[in-house]
């Protein structure tokens, strides 16, 4: 077993040394009712403008399709920070479209408040643009009235 294993390991390094690419698995999942459940263990709140979660209405919150790291990252978030933490955006549709969007399970919108913008400005870097990035390195970008958070990781989950 062993040997199999520095055998992949080395077959690995010369690929991407010969220039090829190693292929990385799509980001794993969750239903809209599976991430609440996450959420509502956490004490996470969300909310909706228009009061619903259908994924294809813009004034909707939804979490369907989010990747479980984006979810994982909120929680990580809120058990750092000790904040309240109220989420405004999820995969539905009317957001920026691009790889790590919205609608591709990679970002979330936090409510403002004092306790999550104190969090995030004192504690991890500003790279300009009103953006700030974790150590782990998400992004948070505040934007007029939330924070606009990309989840590339868990942030250390």
């Amino acid at each position: 077993m062993f040997v199999r294993t520095i055998a992949a390991v080395i077959a690995m390094f010369a690929a991407l040394i010969m220039g090829a690419s190693v292929a990385s698995a799509a980001p794993a999942k969750y239903t809209h009712a599976q991430a609440t459940a996450q959420l509502r263990a956490a004490g996470i709140t969300w909310s909706s403008s228009g009061g619903c979660s259908d994924r294809n209405r813009p004034n909707c919150t939804s979490f369907e399709q989010v990747n479980q790291t984006s979810i994982a990252g909120a929680k990580t978030f809120k058990s750092a920070s000790g904040c309240a933490l109220n989420i405004t955006g999820g995969t539905e549709t009317g957001h920026a479209s691009g790889t790590y969007s919205h609608w591709n399970g990679y970002k979330l919108d936090y409510s403002l408040s004092s306790c999550v913008t104190n969090y995030i400005k004192s504690r991890f870097s500003s790279i300009g643009g009103n953006k700030w990035k974790s150590n782990s390195g998400n992004i948070y970008y505040l934007e007029s009235n939330h924070w606009d958070v990309t989840y590339y990781n868990c942030g250390g989950c």
